[in-house]
Protein backbone atom coordinates (compact mmCIF):
# COMPACT_ATOMS: atom_id res chain seq x y z
CA UNK A 1 0.00 0.00 0.00
CA UNK A 2 2.63 2.28 1.03
CA UNK A 3 4.39 2.00 -2.86
CA UNK A 4 1.10 2.59 -4.74
CA UNK A 5 0.86 5.61 -2.39
CA UNK A 6 4.56 6.62 -3.15
CA UNK A 7 3.81 6.12 -6.95
CA UNK A 8 0.73 8.29 -6.87
CA UNK A 9 2.99 11.63 -5.13
CA UNK A 10 6.66 11.18 -6.69
CA UNK A 11 8.02 11.26 -10.62
CA UNK A 12 9.38 8.21 -11.61
CA UNK A 13 12.89 8.15 -12.05
CA UNK A 14 14.44 5.77 -14.06
CA UNK A 15 17.72 7.52 -13.83
CA UNK A 16 20.61 5.14 -12.17
CA UNK A 17 22.42 8.37 -11.31
CA UNK A 18 19.36 10.15 -9.39
CA UNK A 19 18.66 6.63 -7.34
CA UNK A 20 22.07 6.30 -6.57
CA UNK A 21 22.61 10.01 -5.23
CA UNK A 22 19.55 9.30 -3.27
CA UNK A 23 20.50 6.45 -1.43
CA UNK A 24 24.18 8.08 -1.15
CA UNK A 25 21.97 11.38 0.56
CA UNK A 26 19.89 9.35 2.93
CA UNK A 27 22.39 6.98 4.26
CA UNK A 28 25.66 9.90 4.83
CA UNK A 29 22.89 12.17 6.11
CA UNK A 30 21.76 9.47 8.43
CA UNK A 31 25.02 8.76 9.73
CA UNK A 32 25.97 12.22 10.45
CA UNK A 33 22.41 11.86 12.81
CA UNK A 34 23.88 8.80 14.71
CA UNK A 35 27.24 10.46 14.90
CA UNK A 36 25.72 13.10 16.51
CA UNK A 37 24.11 10.93 19.12
CA UNK A 38 27.33 9.38 20.17
CA UNK A 39 29.39 12.69 20.18
CA UNK A 40 31.07 12.69 17.73
CA UNK A 41 29.61 15.95 15.85
CA UNK A 42 30.88 18.02 13.14
CA UNK A 43 33.53 20.79 13.80
CA UNK A 44 31.67 23.82 13.13
CA UNK A 45 29.49 22.73 16.09
CA UNK A 46 29.15 24.77 19.48
CA UNK A 47 29.81 21.46 21.11
CA UNK A 48 32.39 19.83 19.09
CA UNK A 49 35.58 20.91 20.83
CA UNK A 50 34.10 20.56 24.40
CA UNK A 51 37.72 17.73 24.72
CA UNK A 52 40.60 18.96 26.26
CA UNK A 53 42.41 17.34 24.06
CA UNK A 54 40.69 18.42 20.79
CA UNK A 55 41.31 22.45 22.28
CA UNK A 56 45.10 21.23 21.73
CA UNK A 57 44.91 20.21 18.18
CA UNK A 58 42.85 22.77 16.79
CA UNK A 59 45.79 25.16 17.66
CA UNK A 60 47.69 23.00 14.77
CA UNK A 61 44.77 23.20 12.61
CA UNK A 62 43.78 25.95 9.76
CA UNK A 63 40.95 27.67 10.80
CA UNK A 64 38.83 30.67 9.71
CA UNK A 65 36.46 33.05 11.67
CA UNK A 66 32.96 32.02 12.56
CA UNK A 67 31.47 34.49 10.05
CA UNK A 68 34.06 33.35 7.23
CA UNK A 69 33.08 29.72 7.39
CA UNK A 70 29.81 30.25 7.46
CA UNK A 71 29.73 32.01 4.69
CA UNK A 72 32.37 29.53 2.80
CA UNK A 73 29.70 27.06 3.33
CA UNK A 74 26.38 28.33 2.22
CA UNK A 75 27.25 30.91 -0.87
CA UNK A 76 28.08 27.84 -3.24
CA UNK A 77 25.02 26.34 -2.77
CA UNK A 78 23.06 29.40 -3.05
CA UNK A 79 25.09 30.35 -6.63
CA UNK A 80 24.22 26.76 -7.66
CA UNK A 81 20.35 28.03 -7.15
CA UNK A 82 20.41 30.92 -8.81
CA UNK A 83 22.94 29.86 -11.82
CA UNK A 84 20.37 26.69 -12.32
CA UNK A 85 17.97 29.66 -14.02
CA UNK A 86 20.32 30.08 -16.88
CA UNK A 87 21.64 26.28 -16.97
CA UNK A 88 18.18 25.04 -17.66
CA UNK A 89 15.99 27.72 -19.10
CA UNK A 90 12.52 27.12 -19.83
CA UNK A 91 11.88 24.11 -17.41
CA UNK A 92 8.36 25.05 -16.39
CA UNK A 93 6.92 26.18 -12.92
CA UNK A 94 7.69 23.78 -10.61
CA UNK A 95 11.32 23.61 -11.63
CA UNK A 96 11.36 27.24 -10.94
CA UNK A 97 9.53 26.87 -7.65
CA UNK A 98 12.34 24.70 -6.32
CA UNK A 99 15.11 26.88 -7.54
CA UNK A 100 13.76 29.64 -6.43
CA UNK A 101 13.12 27.87 -2.95
CA UNK A 102 16.56 26.73 -2.83
CA UNK A 103 18.13 29.63 -3.28
CA UNK A 104 15.91 31.84 -0.89
CA UNK A 105 16.77 29.42 1.68
CA UNK A 106 21.02 29.81 1.56
CA UNK A 107 20.69 33.20 0.32
CA UNK A 108 18.46 34.05 3.91
CA UNK A 109 21.22 31.86 5.52
CA UNK A 110 24.21 34.12 3.72
CA UNK A 111 22.13 37.15 5.61
CA UNK A 112 22.05 35.61 8.97
CA UNK A 113 25.56 34.66 8.76
CA UNK A 114 26.39 38.53 7.72
CA UNK A 115 23.68 40.24 10.07
CA UNK A 116 22.04 37.99 12.91
CA UNK A 117 24.32 35.65 14.43
CA UNK A 118 26.36 36.25 16.70
CA UNK A 119 30.26 33.76 16.91
CA UNK A 120 32.26 32.74 19.70
CA UNK A 121 35.20 30.53 18.02
CA UNK A 122 36.31 29.60 14.95
CA UNK A 123 35.88 26.92 12.26
CA UNK A 124 38.19 24.42 11.05
CA UNK A 125 39.15 24.67 7.45
CA UNK A 126 39.36 21.22 6.94
CA UNK A 127 36.16 20.39 8.20
CA UNK A 128 34.40 23.44 6.32
CA UNK A 129 35.49 22.18 2.99
CA UNK A 130 33.58 18.70 3.06
CA UNK A 131 30.75 20.21 4.84
CA UNK A 132 30.10 23.18 1.59
CA UNK A 133 30.41 20.44 -0.73
CA UNK A 134 28.17 18.55 1.02
CA UNK A 135 25.83 22.13 0.46
CA UNK A 136 26.52 22.19 -2.73
CA UNK A 137 26.24 18.63 -4.33
CA UNK A 138 22.40 18.13 -2.33
CA UNK A 139 21.60 21.51 -3.99
CA UNK A 140 22.83 20.59 -7.41
CA UNK A 141 21.59 17.11 -6.94
CA UNK A 142 18.18 18.50 -6.21
CA UNK A 143 17.58 20.84 -9.17
CA UNK A 144 19.26 18.31 -12.05
CA UNK A 145 16.67 15.69 -10.19
CA UNK A 146 14.07 18.21 -11.28
CA UNK A 147 15.34 18.63 -14.91
CA UNK A 148 15.30 14.90 -15.62
CA UNK A 149 11.45 14.89 -14.50
CA UNK A 150 10.66 17.43 -17.64
CA UNK A 151 8.45 15.44 -19.92
CA UNK A 152 7.15 12.94 -17.67
CA UNK A 153 3.95 12.76 -16.61
CA UNK A 154 2.88 14.83 -13.52
CA UNK A 155 2.12 12.73 -10.10
CA UNK A 156 -1.33 12.00 -9.72
CA UNK A 157 -1.32 14.11 -6.42
CA UNK A 158 0.17 17.60 -7.01
CA UNK A 159 1.70 19.01 -4.07
CA UNK A 160 3.61 21.42 -5.14
CA UNK A 161 1.24 24.46 -3.74
CA UNK A 162 0.97 22.83 -0.01
CA UNK A 163 4.87 22.41 -0.67
CA UNK A 164 5.28 26.74 -1.07
CA UNK A 165 2.96 27.18 2.16
CA UNK A 166 5.19 24.84 3.70
CA UNK A 167 8.22 26.12 2.76
CA UNK A 168 7.12 29.76 3.54
CA UNK A 169 6.13 28.88 7.34
CA UNK A 170 9.20 26.84 7.82
CA UNK A 171 11.52 29.53 6.63
CA UNK A 172 9.76 32.07 8.50
CA UNK A 173 9.91 30.37 11.84
CA UNK A 174 13.59 29.28 11.44
CA UNK A 175 14.93 33.11 10.60
CA UNK A 176 12.33 34.03 13.77
CA UNK A 177 13.91 31.66 15.86
CA UNK A 178 17.62 32.57 15.27
CA UNK A 179 17.34 36.31 15.73
CA UNK A 180 15.70 34.90 19.45
CA UNK A 181 19.30 33.10 19.32
CA UNK A 182 20.79 36.06 18.54
CA UNK A 183 19.63 38.19 21.28
CA UNK A 184 20.56 36.36 24.12
CA UNK A 185 24.17 37.68 24.19
CA UNK A 186 25.12 41.59 24.19
CA UNK A 187 27.75 42.70 21.63
CA UNK A 188 30.55 41.51 23.94
CA UNK A 189 29.07 38.81 25.29
CA UNK A 190 30.57 35.41 24.04
CA UNK A 191 28.56 32.99 26.13
CA UNK A 192 25.70 30.70 26.15
CA UNK A 193 22.87 30.42 27.74
CA UNK A 194 18.95 28.93 27.93
CA UNK A 195 16.74 29.93 25.22
CA UNK A 196 13.19 31.15 26.36
CA UNK A 197 10.12 32.12 24.32
CA UNK A 198 8.01 30.95 22.07
CA UNK A 199 8.64 27.56 20.59
CA UNK A 200 11.98 27.60 22.94
CA UNK A 201 9.56 26.96 25.53
CA UNK A 202 8.82 22.96 24.05
CA UNK A 203 11.54 22.41 22.13
CA UNK A 204 15.34 23.30 22.81
CA UNK A 205 16.16 22.92 18.47
CA UNK A 206 13.04 25.04 17.34
CA UNK A 207 14.79 26.34 14.59
CA UNK A 208 15.67 22.63 13.36
CA UNK A 209 11.69 22.03 13.34
CA UNK A 210 11.30 24.86 10.89
CA UNK A 211 14.01 24.02 8.62
CA UNK A 212 12.29 20.32 8.54
CA UNK A 213 9.32 21.89 7.68
CA UNK A 214 11.00 24.08 4.99
CA UNK A 215 12.72 20.71 3.36
CA UNK A 216 9.34 19.13 3.47
CA UNK A 217 7.55 22.12 1.61
CA UNK A 218 10.59 21.89 -1.09
CA UNK A 219 10.45 18.08 -1.55
CA UNK A 220 6.65 18.70 -1.97
CA UNK A 221 7.30 21.64 -4.73
CA UNK A 222 9.77 19.20 -6.08
CA UNK A 223 8.22 15.41 -5.61
CA UNK A 224 11.21 13.41 -6.64
CA UNK A 225 12.74 10.38 -5.30
CA UNK A 226 15.68 12.38 -4.59
CA UNK A 227 14.29 15.46 -2.89
CA UNK A 228 12.45 13.00 -0.48
CA UNK A 229 15.28 11.25 0.47
CA UNK A 230 17.45 13.84 1.26
CA UNK A 231 14.27 14.96 3.26
CA UNK A 232 14.11 11.50 5.48
CA UNK A 233 18.19 12.26 5.75
CA UNK A 234 17.86 15.78 7.23
CA UNK A 235 15.23 14.26 9.56
CA UNK A 236 17.64 11.76 10.67
CA UNK A 237 20.64 14.22 11.20
CA UNK A 238 19.15 17.03 12.49
CA UNK A 239 17.20 14.46 14.89
CA UNK A 240 20.26 13.56 15.97
CA UNK A 241 21.76 16.74 16.15
CA UNK A 242 19.01 18.10 18.27
CA UNK A 243 19.62 15.25 21.16
CA UNK A 244 23.34 16.47 20.97
CA UNK A 245 22.12 19.99 21.48
CA UNK A 246 19.54 18.75 24.28
CA UNK A 247 22.76 16.93 25.84
CA UNK A 248 24.91 19.94 26.08
CA UNK A 249 22.54 22.44 27.89
CA UNK A 250 22.02 19.28 30.16
CA UNK A 251 25.70 19.26 30.94
CA UNK A 252 26.13 22.69 31.20
CA UNK A 253 23.20 24.46 33.24
CA UNK A 254 21.99 22.96 36.16
CA UNK A 255 18.40 24.60 35.59
CA UNK A 256 17.70 23.63 32.31
CA UNK A 257 13.99 22.63 32.11
CA UNK A 258 13.73 19.14 32.08
CA UNK A 259 10.28 19.32 30.16
CA UNK A 260 12.01 21.15 26.94
CA UNK A 261 12.54 18.28 24.71
CA UNK A 262 14.39 17.90 21.35
CA UNK A 263 12.67 18.77 18.65
CA UNK A 264 9.18 17.38 19.04
CA UNK A 265 7.03 19.19 21.59
CA UNK A 266 6.28 16.45 24.10
CA UNK A 267 7.52 13.55 22.33
CA UNK A 268 11.01 14.05 21.39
Amino acid sequence: MIWFWLQSILFPHPSIFIRTMSAIAFISLAYCGYSEVRGKHLQYSKFWNVNPQKKKTILKEVTVSGRTGMLILYTPAFLAGISSFAIFPDQGLRFILVATALSIHFFKRDLEVLFVHKYSGRMVLDSVIPITLSYFISTASLIYAQHLTQGIPEPAVDLKYVGVALFLVGIGGNFYHHFILSRLRGKDDHGYKIPKGVMFNLVICPHYLFEILGFVGISFISQTVYSFSFLMGTIMYLMGRSYATRKWYLSKFENFPKEVKCLIPFLF
